[in-house]
């Protein structure tokens, strides 16, 4: 594992962060169209941890640290997710799913919306991990790059596979072994997140849109063309229309992308760069086509007959939120009970059909098709063995290369 040392974020890094405060994948919903950030005085506090000074840094502390296992005697689980990220029922008092599996097991769930953006949680988080104490929590759910960064500094603890029989079984192939976490020895997706290419039927009025080359290179699309302000969402559609793999790709294949990127924005095909604040544009048509992420869509779709998706022939982004135990959790077979109940066809259709994001769970269609027919068929949700096998992985990044790769693409954008 490697050491510890606090981060510093370069300018660029800073304004992306900022950027995903205020309207990026920080801001998506889980229900609505609305994720809440920070925001203001915890935002900077947020930025202000993950570079600051003054956190003893980790030294020598291997992934797999715990305190002694307290399961069997203290059936109770201490679980931070994202707000509107959890089954609801009609009062908005209950959860389901984790009433269902209380009753089942034994086991509290003590269920905390204490996540608004990975950023700020960091801050939250790291002051404990980084002296090797309990931060409190069991299970935690965070983005892909986060969960890499805590693997990577052996923050949080290696899983028993033993407990997770289900998990094991019905994760769906394409979430099997990222490059920050093969074989998923440390954590499990809780929801998958798609970037798809999005369009206005009546803005287009009979123009082809097929591919990202589309969006940038047809005339009649002038000016009425958005790209996501997350550098990774973004660059990564770009690359696979240009034939490159996002898990793969060189310096020399950046900087190319971006090079194509800048050449859609000084002619004024791409009108602007946006976090999800793009909904109202497309629903209105003043997009007639954007790159956007699925969860969106699914919710615009509901409501505007016009707006659908596409899947590019070259293939579509999918990144994760992913549960992991941190160090020194006091409960961590309780927690890994609770991992392996939603992999569960029967829960994690539940989940499925109330939050609507891509369901990491193989086998939960005809469940959730019980519940919710439209769910079940909609690929954005339950992607089929075509979709699912266009799906493609933004690489992990070294620190020189997100400081790099963000300034140039602040740069691209005039952030």
């Amino acid at each position: 594992m490697e050491q510890y040392e606090p981060d510093r974020l370069s300018p660029a890094q800073v304004a992306a962060m900022r950027r995903s405060f205020r309207n990026g994948r920080a801001a998506l919903s889980r229900r609505s169209l609305l994720r809440a950030s920070a925001g203001g005085a915890l935002a900077v506090g947020g930025l202000g941890a993950l570079s600051g000074c003054g956190i003893p840094a980790a030294g020598k502390t291997q992934g797999g640290v715990s305190a002694e296992d307290h399961s069997a005697k203290e059936k109770t689980i201490n679980f931070s997710n994202w707000t509107e990220y959890m089954d609801v029922d009609d009062s908005g008092k209950h959860h389901p799913t984790l009433d269902a599996f209380n009753k089942r097991t034994g086991i509290s769930v003590k269920y905390t919306e204490d996540i608004n953006d990975n950023v700020e949680f960091f801050g939250k988080i790291k002051p404990q991990l980084a002296a090797g104490q309990d931060t409190g929590r069991d299970l935690i759910v965070v983005t892909d790059w986060l969960a890499a960064r805590l693997i990577r500094f052996g923050w949080v603890q290696k899983l028993n596979a033993s407990n997770l029989p289900h998990a094991y079984a019905n994760l769906s192939a394409q979430f099997r072994s990222p490059d920050w976490d093969p074989g998923r020895a440390y954590s499990y997706p809780w929801q998958g997140i798609s970037t798809v290419i999005a369009f206005n039927k009546k803005a287009l009025n009979g123009i082809e849109v097929k591919s990202v080359s589309d969006l940038l290179d047809n005339p009649k699309l002038k000016g009425r063309v958005g790209f996501l302000s997350e550098m990774r969402d973004s660059m990564g559609m770009t690359l696979l229309d240009m034939g490159k793999d996002p898990a793969k790709f060189t310096d020399d294949d950046f900087d190319a992308a971006i090079a194509r990127l800048q050449k859609a924005v000084d002619k004024g095909q791409i009108r602007r760069f946006t976090g999800n604040d793009y909904t109202s544009d497309l629903t209105k048509g003043d997009l007639a086509a954007c790159v956007a992420w699925a969860g969106d869509v699914v919710q615009l779709k509901a409501d505007s007959p016009d707006v659908d998706f596409i899947i590019p022939d070259s293939g579509y982004l999918t990144s994760t939120d992913n549960m992991l135990i941190p160090n020194k959790a006091r409960h961590k077979t309780n927690a890994e009970q609770l991992m392996d109940y939603y992999y569960e066809p029967g829960p994690a259709a539940q989940l499925a059909a109330y939050i609507n994001y891509v369901c990491p769970v193989d086998g939960v269609k005809d469940e959730l098709a019980k519940i919710d027919e439209s769910a079940a068929d909609n690929p954005l949700i339950i992607p089929d063995k075509a979709m699912a096998a266009k799906s493609h992985a933004f690489r992990s990044l070294t620190q020189k290369e997100e400081t790099a790769y963000e300034e140039k693409f602040a740069k691209l954008t005039g952030a």
